[in-house]
């Protein structure tokens, strides 16, 4: 598991540097793209960022046209940020060798098997959302302790 995260790392630092994002802000825009639009706040806790340094690297997706701030139609006192649909078209081809490649990979098992390592994979997930939430709390006051 290590080192598939490890691996993941990697080609998202490749691609984010083919792009010339850092590899962070294109984490980012990843789950701004699976989400939808989403705001600095949902972003913030979905990253464990702080709200300023989402606002940063808002302010360096948008500088760069892979993301722009939109007023909620709903709610116009809230600013969602959304993934443009030419940030797409400019990373997807980049993805296209590892996807065939994973394609490959998914052929060799049956659609049970699929689905148990589907399940698997999504409590990863959870457990690696809850210890992003737990590492985003602020850090406690030192007054006091031993």
């Amino acid at each position: 598991m290590r080192r598939m995260s490890a691996q993941g790392v990697m080609i998202s630092q490749a691609v984010a540097n083919k792009v010339g994002l850092a590899s962070t802000d294109l984490e980012c825009l990843d789950i701004i793209y699976l989400e939808g639009p989403v705001t600095a706040g949902r972003l913030a806790a979905a990253t464990g960022l702080t709200t300023g340094a989402i606002t940063g690297l808002v302010d360096r997706l948008e500088k760069a046209g892979f993301a722009r701030r939109r007023r909620d139609p709903d709610d116009r006192r809230k600013v969602l940020v959304e993934a443009l649909p030419e940030a797409t078209a400019r990373i997807a081809p980049l993805y296209g060798a590892l996807q065939k490649a994973m394609q490959g990979v998914y052929a060799r098992y049956s659609k049970a098997e699929l689905a148990l390592i589907l399940d698997f994979t999504n409590r990863c997930q959870e457990v690696a959302v809850q210890e992003i939430a737990r590492f985003g709390e602020p850090p406690r006051s030192r007054q006091g302790t031993a």
